[in-house]
């Protein structure tokens, strides 16, 4: 799977990174950073619970 966000939605509001760290962070300048855009299938269970609670619906999973 593949972590993709549409920055132009994204209001950087820290929701996915407070359920899955390992994947995503907001920094101190307030824009939200991938830091894992592969990730495992062990985080495949937070990943969409980030996707699925994202206030803008700003990020999206890809497969492959």
């Amino acid at each position: 799977m593949r972590v993709v966000v549409d920055f132009d939605l994204c209001e950087s509001n820290a929701v996915c990174m407070q359920i899955v760290p390992e994947v995503f962070e907001v920094r101190d300048d307030d824009f939200l950073y991938i830091l894992n855009e592969t990730p495992g299938e062990e985080l495949r269970d937070k990943v969409e619970e980030a996707v699925q609670r994202c206030p803008k619906q700003a990020i999206s999973l890809a497969e492959g």
